[in-house]
């Protein structure tokens, strides 16, 4: 092989050497990577063991605003007399707000400090989370929209934060976020109903409840909004971003894959309730199968990389997914921990191996930081239309058995997006100096 070719090789496709695999333990990209003076500065951390706790506790707040609602769904539904259409709305708005807001992060931080945009949109959280269960219907949505806005630009935040603060440990740091997240959501599926019902049953409670670890997070977030990481400026740009198509086919497999999980965390349990299963026990098979993520997520990512590419586990973690959503929605109720423990299977691997990908399709952190802007702003944008499209069938047919061609024609989707993400090429963009 010649010069140029191995150069022209070098320009398209990723070169199987150690260095990716290496790359694949900082899943966690930095929205601030195109900000020069801050990727350069080392802060002093005087107690690292308080930003660590304040770390965990920001993540596990990243997700039960979105899980407690799916167990308290029909209550909620039935007191304030919302149609299926509605309630789907209602789980469709905050996933919505997560692509929307998501790119404020970068430009909020820029402007105030991460540290500082952390600890005000917590409060902004804890304040979605009363004002959705304590004002009626019109609360209920606008706390919707206040709680994913909040969750969408802390989510593109808190990773920045860990890589900058723990570089020597993002292996560590990716195993520990993720699993912060997973028992956020876990906790809140779990105990949604319990709490609801010893409280008499007043669903605002189980929904309420969520403002205390909000809270809880922003105090001990507080003793970082003094450290300093040198001034703000802007010195990189990507150009081209829009125009290629391998970040758009990393994009709508983020967004895919998304609408799954989403569709999973809004509607599942009322599936389940449907089937015969009480609230309690339908919140207790959600939180399972998120727990059970916690396995794939971790696992997926090392052992997509054996390989020349991650076509095949897309596929397979795609499979599994589908597998456990048709057992949960047809199978005989008998078997229905089997297919929760598919499920969470699947879908761990599924959204690590999204992160993935980012990483694996780009040339360097500024490529990297651009391209999860994208795939999170547009995914989760596209990924809302899938709890919304769940609820208005349902309305449609006064079942849930229609919803089996959603998941079909979704999980179709996000396999063939998979196949393009996942060939071993760079998206052709460069990073620009300015």
């Amino acid at each position: 092989m010649n010069l140029e070719t191995e150069k022209s090789m070098s320009r398209s496709e990723i070169s199987t050497t150690p260095k990716r695999t290496t790359e694949l333990e900082e899943l966690l990209i930095d929205a601030e990577a195109d900000d020069e003076q801050v990727q350069q500065s080392h802060p002093l951390v005087r107690r690292p063991w308080l930003l660590l706790l304040g770390l965990i506790l920001v993540a596990l707040n990243l997700r039960p605003a979105l899980s407690s609602m799916a167990p308290l769904l029909s209550d909620v539904s039935k007191s304030l007399g919302l149609s299926a259409a509605q309630a789907g709305l209602l789980t469709t708005l905050p996933v919505l707000c997560l692509g929307l807001f998501a790119p404020l992060a970068p430009i909020l931080a820029r402007r105030f400090g991460a540290e500082r945009v952390v600890l005000g949109i917590l409060l902004t959280l804890a304040g979605g989370i009363i004002l959705r269960s304590s004002f009626g219907e019109i609360g209920l949505f606008a706390g919707s929209v206040l709680g994913g806005a909040s969750i969408g630009i802390v989510g593109v935040l808190l990773p920045g934060i860990v890589k900058r603060d723990f570089a020597k440990h993002a292996g560590t740091m990716t195993g520990v976020y993720t699993m912060a997240l997973c028992l956020g959501a876990a906790m809140a599926a779990g105990t949604s109903v319990p709490l609801s019902e010893h409280f008499g049953g007043d669903w605002t409670i189980g929904l309420g409840f969520w403002v205390i670890p909000a809270l809880v997070a922003a105090l001990f977030w507080l003793p970082q909004v003094g450290q300093k990481h040198g001034a703000h400026n802007v010195a990189y740009r990507v150009r081209g971003l829009l125009r290629d198509p391998l970040a758009w086919q990393v994009t709508l497999y983020m967004g895919l894959q998304s609408s799954l999980a989403y569709i999973v965390f809004g509607w599942l349990p009322s599936i389940l309730i449907g089937r015969g299963l009480t609230p309690t026990q339908a919140g207790l098979v959600l939180s399972g199968s998120v727990i059970i993520q916690l396995a794939s997520s971790l696992a997926a990512p090392w052992l997509a990389t054996r390989g020349k590419d991650q076509r095949l586990a897309i596929v397979v973690v795609m499979a599994l997914t589908l597998g456990g959503l048709f057992g949960c929605l047809y199978a005989p109720i008998e078997g229905l921990w089997g297919w929760a423990i598919l499920l969470g299977l699947g879908q761990g691997g599924t959204f690590s191996l999204a992160l993935t990908l980012i990483v694996l399709r780009s040339r360097d952190s500024h490529v990297a930081a651009n391209l999860s802007s994208m795939s999170q702003g547009f995914g989760y944008t596209l990924a809302s239309m899938g709890p919304f499209a769940v609820g208005v069938v349902h309305d449609w047919t006064g079942g849930w058995n229609a919803v089996g061609w959603i998941f079909g024609i979704i999980g179709t989707g996000a396999i063939l997006a998979g196949l393009g993400a996942g060939r071993a090429l760079y998206v052709q963009v460069q990073s620009e100096r300015i």
